[in-house]
């Protein structure tokens, strides 16, 4: 086996991703401010109690869930619903974005509504303890999204269907070459600081 050959392969594939992401970065950055918009109102605009139950009741079964967990299965957890989630958001993006589009919506708000939560149970400097979560997941969250509503943008674009070649296969090399392996750096040090602080 060449070893050579194969470090110089995924060198170029590196290469080639940071270069897509780069042409993509209005996309991403759309997706960063988005989320922070929509974590803004869920923060400060008060929900309906019926949707605040439903969203409270949704975190009680996941910590219900993943109690007892040890290491390896809190990992195995966070790493398949993050990859699963990333995955859907990033090639869901061929329904002209709008998947993408509202998942950046809905992620934004309740994650503002859960720090607002926070907040009132234990003092704004809880929201120190969430940051380190996010680290990683986050980002990998925002590339996904970003990529996945300009998957979507090849309908308007000349020659579209060369577009959507292009945007797909890129994508593909994204997710498998960055977003995986921000996503199982996540899941180590979220499964650290979940089971063992």
């Amino acid at each position: 086996m060449n070893f050579k050959k194969i470090e110089k392969e995924i060198s170029k594939k590196y290469v080639s991703c940071f270069d897509y992401l780069k042409k993509s970065k209005n996309f991403i950055w759309f997706s960063i401010g988005l989320f922070f918009f929509f974590s803004l109102i869920g923060f400060f605009v008060p929900l309906p109690s019926d949707i605040q139950n439903e969203i409270i009741e949704y975190f009680r079964k996941l910590v219900l869930e993943t109690q007892g967990f040890n290491f390896w299965q809190m990992f195995e957890f966070l790493f398949t619903n993050n990859s699963v989630a990333t995955f859907v958001g990033l090639f869901s993006g061929v329904l002209f974005g709008i998947i993408p589009f509202f998942n950046i919506v809905t992620n934004g708000f309740v994650l503002g509504f859960a720090s607002s939560l926070s907040v009132l149970e234990n003092g704004l400097f809880s929201l120190w303890r969430i940051f380190p979560h996010g680290i990683f997941e986050l980002p990998a969250v925002f590339i996904s999204l970003g990529l996945g509503i300009k998957l979507g943008s090849f309908v308007f674009l000349k020659n579209p269907w060369i577009k959507f070649r292009e945007f797909f296969i890129n994508s593909i090399n994204v997710y498998i070459f960055i977003i995986l392996p921000l996503l199982i750096i996540a899941g180590i040090l979220e499964s650290i600081l979940i089971v063992f602080l």
